[in-house]
């Protein structure tokens, strides 16, 4: 006799239709954080939450909009600056005026992005904030696992594939200003490389200094479509495998929310295992980023669930996710995506919508999550 599928073709139907739900209602509309649009997006998982059998509980956190709201368009101003007054000092026969000037422009750089992207977001007294991350645990004693996806949403002027490729190249123009500097230290004249080195700072600081926030996407890539996954996976996994949620807010400023429930972990000495999802489109493979020292048990675990070809990368230059933040607070932390590089020229934009966005890659994604989960947890 042929073999019946049909029960496993109604479970991964159903699979799909519950993701597609959770994206539907999440996705409504724009989600900054801490407004009346995010809480209800909030109240709505925590319901989905409690029905599945987890204990909610929601933790407060200040932290400061500073970093997220101009860190970049400030940071892109320093280097612009720094690359284009060396050049023109270096082109103009001043080369240790060039040098003296580009030494301390990379300082304050580099002093700027350590502030902006560490756990200054937390403690900078300048436009203060609250907000609140949602909890949910099931299951006795602490979880090793923690499902992660972030629930506010924000919009640039540009997409973010525009601004990741704003820092390749302005990252790039300080690294040929810095050969330019050492050749014409050593005697060889470099005035072309000079102007080449300003001419690619200018290319790639006008989009990183136009990324300013605002409230005009919905966010259903990022991340309505990363929180119905997660939100798929955990009411999947068995009852009685303790797991967490984590649903932190202010991802879009500073990966605050992340930074602050990361920093009172580390207070009480609790580390674990951090998957945090974040972008999950109709189309493309299935894919695994990492910051710092990769947690092979983390990606091999992941792959092994994924029942499908997965991508791993190092996380791209000029790309911040919540994973960055845990990972720093000592957690084994990844973050697992689906889509192309035109999902990335959807993101932070008005196409940030339904109506680019069907959700068919949620119930595979959720799949992988919930294996992962399960096999790590145990």
């Amino acid at each position: 006799m042929p073999h019946d599928d049909s029960s496993g073709q109604t479970a991964a139907r159903d699979e799909t239709e519950q993701g597609v739900a959770h994206l539907a209602v999440l996705a409504r509309g724009p989600r900054a954080a801490g407004s009346a649009a995010e809480n209800e997006a909030r109240e709505y998982c925590a319901r989905v939450l409690r029905g599945a059998g987890f204990e909610v509980v929601l933790e407060r956190f200040d932290y400061s909009q500073l970093p997220g709201r101009y860190g970049t368009p400030i940071g892109g101003a320093i280097g612009w600056l720094t690359v284009v007054a060396a050049a023109f000092l270096g082109a103009s026969g001043g080369t240790r005026a060039a040098a003296a000037v580009f030494a301390l422009g990379l300082a304050l750089l580099g002093a700027w992005t350590r502030w902006m992207l560490g756990d200054g977001v937390l403690a900078i007294p300048w436009r203060r904030a609250s907000a609140l991350n949602l909890l949910a645990t099931r299951g006795a004693g602490a979880p090793r696992v923690w499902l992660v996806a972030h629930l506010d949403s924000k919009s640039q002027p540009i997409p973010s594939v525009v601004r990741v490729a704003g820092v390749v190249i302005l990252t790039a123009s300080i690294a040929l200003t810095l050969v330019a500097l050492l050749l014409t230290l050593a005697g060889a004249e470099q005035r072309m490389l000079w102007w080449i080195g300003a001419a690619l700072a200018t290319a790639g600081a006008v989009p990183v200094m136009a990324s300013v926030v605002g409230n005009d996407s919905d966010g259903a890539l990022d991340n309505a479509s990363g929180v119905a996954a997660v939100l798929a996976a955990a009411t999947s996994v068995p009852s009685d495998l303790p797991i967490g949620v984590l649903l932190p807010s202010a991802e879009e400023l500073g990966l605050a929310g992340a930074r602050a429930w990361g920093e009172s972990r580390r207070r009480s000495g609790e580390q674990g295992i951090a998957i945090n999802c974040d972008g999950v489109d109709d189309r493309g493979e299935l894919t695994i980023m990492y910051s710092g020292m990769p947690s092979i048990e983390v990606i091999d675990a992941i792959r092994g669930a994924a029942g499908e070809p997965t991508q791993l990368r190092r996380m791209p230059l000029g790309l911040l996710l919540d994973s960055v933040a845990l990972t720093d607070a000592g957690w084994r932390s990844v973050t697992v995506s689906r889509g192309t590089l035109a999902s990335l020229r959807r993101v932070h934009t008005r196409s940030d919508s339904l109506l680019r966005l069907q959700g068919r890659g949620i119930a595979g994604t959720a799949r992988a999550l919930a294996r992962a989960a399960e096999a790590l947890a145990r």
